[in-house]
């Protein structure tokens, strides 16, 4: 099997004179045994034009001498190919293969698909003059291969190396790039174009073979070098290449810090960052539901304006870094209620709503600090409220309920029917289910005083009450839990398993969660009324808990607080260590990020939800450890209220106000 001839082109200078000299395999043997000069491939590391292709290698891997009659043969056949017609896939009739490859192929690729990968020995066999007129420019369509009687192919020839893209090409034709950089202080080395003309000489695998012994002898700092010189021209600003849809999609998928540092790439990439839906979709992720409206919108440049969606997530994790790490100010400090228990307490918006055991409750502005309001009517002292904007709903032990005007301080009903203390409540809408001694519940409607139901059925106090509209979750000191459908004044299920008093409850439409004196945590579907999951871990009563999603906070009377997956069961994590609360936790309240824990050691403290982690201390009264207690905290994303005193007069009745809100500057 023998390789197609082909016709050698003319190289400029030196090398067009031995281009256009005849040789046959012997002759090309000799002269480069005696260092004379070889055409060999172009500079793009393809073979050079008219070169033709090397003889098959036998099975044991060496070239098939050419005899003189086999070179006889070959100009006969050559003559031949001249005047025959097309070639067949298979080759020439005659049982000699050729093997073509077409304008765009690399001269490696071409090796690798007829020998499958082996590197061939270069015999050259003998070859005709070059015509002098040179090659036809004309390209070949891809995989196409050249008919033996085409003008096209007497000109090329059976096979015909392509020109290929040199490194030099690349750095020297990237649009708004400088010409290849100079040593300017270095004189070109005496045999420099020698040495890089005997480099162009070589075949491909011959050159990877040359690179890779240069490397070898290279510095360090040399090494560096051509790093710097080759890595950028292989770095494509792909962003910018597709189109905004697609470059804002490749984006969402960033996290907001990668998102400013990328805005800070190019003046294009900035203008993506700033995207408004781009930093909506960041904001609805940290729960953020509302961009900042600004009166005006800043500019950060011309051409470039902020999106509101992006200020109000800068705006919140400032907030954030405030609630963890930035300087506690002085809290505000509003005094009231004298010596008195606070025993419940409401904040929403700048409202601050707190009952005492001294029959009031005042209303405070959270700005200012202000009382606004003195609530007073009830004839004994207040133990639970709700509110919801203006409205104000108390309930007492003395047995009724009344709804109130925040702004007015009007008493705008009073709701008679329990028998004993009015011990909790919940409001959704227009109406509200108290939970009483008397272990009844009423749900009432709050516009027109009505009672519309009463459910009966539990046989000691109810202590706590959840309603979520079509349905009223009860837990009760007789230590169970029922579910009631309010229309029907029935009771769909009565949950049984605690072995003492429920104290908290927790309820999302699909979930009941009791927490009872017996140490542990229940977890009930509300159709079915079966128990999912019992939670064990603490060591008394559970006071407090939160549920939001599938994530559950307990707080304990044994001092600690736990976090819990109520879909799996699992503790992940117990808020605990060296800077635990000492005394048992009286509330607590958690966002996405953090934890807020209240204790009768003094103290309120910060968590991390995520890692367990204790962040700081918020409060930590003088008195604690030896009478003061902080009795319940509210918190809104930049203000935290917490109601602190004491039972032994050693702390102050007060509501302390701690602002992490930033300036909109």
């Amino acid at each position: 099997m023998r390789a197609g001839a082909g016709v050698p082109a003319a190289e400029d200078g030196d090398e067009e004179e031995d281009a256009q000299v005849p040789w046959d395999s012997e002759e090309s043997d000799r002269s480069s045994g005696e260092g004379g000069p070889v055409p060999g491939p172009d500079p793009d590391g393809s073979r050079a034009r008219g070169v033709p292709e090397p003889e098959a290698v036998r099975d044991h891997g060496e070239p098939e001498p050419a005899s003189p009659r086999s070179r006889g043969v070959q100009e006969e056949e050559e003559e031949e190919e001249e005047e025959g017609s097309c070639c067949s896939d298979e080759g020439e009739d005659s049982g000699d293969v050729y093997f073509y490859y077409t304008v765009g192929e690399r001269w490696i690729d071409y090796l690798e698909r007829t020998e499958e990968g082996g590197l061939i020995r270069h015999v050259r066999p003998k070859m005709k003059r070059k015509s002098e007129n040179g090659l036809d420019g004309r390209a070949l369509s891809p995989g196409k291969k050249l008919c033996k009687g085409s003008e096209l192919s007497r000109t090329l020839g059976p096979c015909t190396p392509s020109p290929t893209t040199t490194f030099g090409d690349l750095r020297n034709g990237r649009p708004g790039q400088a010409r290849r950089r100079r040593m300017p202080s270095v004189a070109p080395p005496p045999g420099l174009q020698d040495w890089l003309r005997t480099f162009q000489r070589w075949s491909g695998p011959e050159k990877l073979l040359a690179l890779d012994e240069l490397i070898d002898r290279c510095e360090p700092s040399q090494i560096k070098y051509m790093m710097q010189v080759i890595e950028p021209q292989f770095q494509r600003d792909f962003i910018s290449l597709l189109p905004k849809e697609l470059a804002l999609y490749v984006l969402s998928f960033l996290e907001p810090r990668d998102l400013l540092r990328a805005a800070q790439t190019c003046r294009y990439w900035r203008v993506l960052a700033e995207d408004n839906l781009l930093w909506r979709e960041k904001c609805r992720e940290e729960g953020i539901e509302e961009p900042l409206n600004l009166r005006k919108r800043r500019l950060l440049s011309p051409g470039f304006m902020y999106s509101p969606w992006k200020f109000a997530f800068m705006r919140q994790h400032r907030i954030d870094m405030n609630w963890r790490s930035g300087e506690l100010k002085a809290p505000k400090v509003l005094k009231g209620h004298d010596d008195h228990v606070i025993t419940c307490l409401q904040f929403c918006g700048n409202r601050i709503v707190s009952g005492s055991d001294d029959n009031t409750l005042k209303v405070w502005s959270a700005v200012t600090g202000e009382c606004v309001q003195t609530l007073v009517g009830h004839t004994g002292g207040v133990w639970s409220s709700q509110m919801r904007d203006n409205i104000v709903i108390s309930g007492s032990t003395d047995r009724t309920l009344k709804v109130w005007n925040a702004d007015t301080g009007e008493c705008v009903h009073t709701l008679y029917g329990h028998t004993s203390t009015v011990r909790c409540m919940h409001l959704h809408g227009n109406r509200v289910v108290s939970g009483s001694r008397d272990a009844t519940l009423r749900l009432w409607d709050i516009e027109t005083g009505q009672c519309l139901h009463v459910l009966m059925g539990h046989v000691a106090a109810v202590r706590c009450v959840q309603y979520d509209g079509h349905k009223v979750v009860s837990g009760a000191y007789d230590y169970t839990v029922k579910v009631w459908d309010p229309e029907s004044e029935s009771c769909t299920h009565t949950l049984q398993g605690h072995t003492n008093r429920v104290y908290s409850l927790q309820f999302d439409g699909t979930h009941i969660v009791s927490g009872s004196l017996d140490t542990s945590i229940r977890v009930w579907d509300v159709e079915s009324g079966n128990c999912l999951h019992t939670l064990m871990g603490h060591q008394s009563l559970t006071s407090g808990m939160e549920l939001r999603d599938n994530i559950l906070v307990s707080g304990n009377a044994d001092s600690t607080v736990k976090i819990w997956d109520i879909k799996t069961g699992q503790c992940l994590q117990t808020l605990q260590g060296p800077s635990k609360h000492q005394s048992a936790v009286t509330c607590l309240q958690f966002s996405s990020k953090f934890v807020v824990t209240s204790s009768d050691d003094g103290t309120v403290k910060l968590w991390d939800l995520k890692t367990g982690e204790f962040v700081r201390n918020l409060v930590a009264l003088e008195s604690g450890g030896s009478g003061g207690v902080v009795w319940r905290i509210r918190a809104s994303s930049t203000k935290l209220v917490c109601a602190v005193g004491s039972r032994n007069g050693t702390e102050e009745t007060k509501l302390l106000v701690l602002d992490f809100d930033v300036d909109l500057k």
